[in-house]
């Protein structure tokens, strides 16, 4: 359905056209990491429900193209199985992914839930995009810095065997148990939410969080991580994340 040589073919040209955005990041201020949690919204709650917006705008082929959002030039995407991990890691490689996926499988994301709060993550949304197979519907979350960037965006396929909580009791994840990275990774919390891969605290956090290592080892090397994601994840990840087969 999906042709994995295609998608190889074009992450190598990718990688190529961007060679600044393969490599690593200039990484951030070593004396500043705190988490996510440390922030707290410094624009009104419309602005992070548009910038949200704008965001599933650049994966619907009915939007406006005009339409996107702000990113922190170290903007993080994490979709969690059945999706590819990290999936955009830099804003030029966030940009030449997005664009990758709307290429090789054209959506639309007409309904649309985003909502803001006042904690981390400051804009959450359940969509719902349509491809020609069928609907897929999704969880997503948007953390952003002091000025109004997106840093780190997460998504999971809104069933309730991938959902990172309870969905019944919790619906908008503001519980305790929730089982997001977004809120663990050292470095978004400093002011413009940029991390640094090499810093101390983010060795010492990814001594004992296997996911967060996951996230460090695939962000150090963006292409080859994600190219080995999509091998892995096989031909039919989207009928299993978007529940078309069972």
């Amino acid at each position: 359905m999906r042709p994995l040589a295609f998608i190889r073919l074009l992450g190598v040209l990718a990688c190529g056209l961007a060679a600044m955005a393969c490599a690593s990041e200039v990484p951030a201020e070593r004396s500043s990491d705190p988490l996510a949690t440390s922030l707290t919204p410094q624009f009104a709650p419309e602005y992070y429900v548009d910038q949200a917006n704008k965001y599933f705008d650049t994966l619907d082929t009915s939007a406006d193209p005009d339409n996107v959002p702000t990113y922190s030039d170290l903007v993080a995407r994490w979709e969690l199985p059945p999706w590819l991990w990290l999936t955009g890691y830099g804003r030029e490689n966030m940009v030449i992914t997005t664009d990758l996926a709307v290429a090789l499988d054209p959506s639309t994301v007409p309904e649309r839930d985003c909502r803001a709060f006042s904690v981390q993550p400051f804009a959450r949304c359940y969509v719902t995009f349509e491809y020609q197979e069928g609907p897929c519907p999704i969880y997503e979350e948007f953390v952003f810095n002091d000025q109004g960037e997106i840093t780190f965006i997460e998504a999971w396929s809104d069933r309730p065997e991938f959902l990172p909580m309870d969905g019944p009791s919790d619906p908008w994840a503001e519980g305790t148990d929730v089982q997001r990275l977004s809120t663990r990774v050292p470095g978004l919390g400093n002011e413009t939410g940029r991390i640094d891969l090499d810093s101390e605290a983010m060795q010492r956090a990814a001594e004992g969080d296997l996911e967060l290592a996951d996230f460090v080892r695939r962000a150090r090397d963006f292409w080859p991580t994600y190219l080995e994601a999509v091998e892995e994840a096989g031909p039919d990840y989207y009928a299993r994340g978007c529940g078309w087969i069972e």
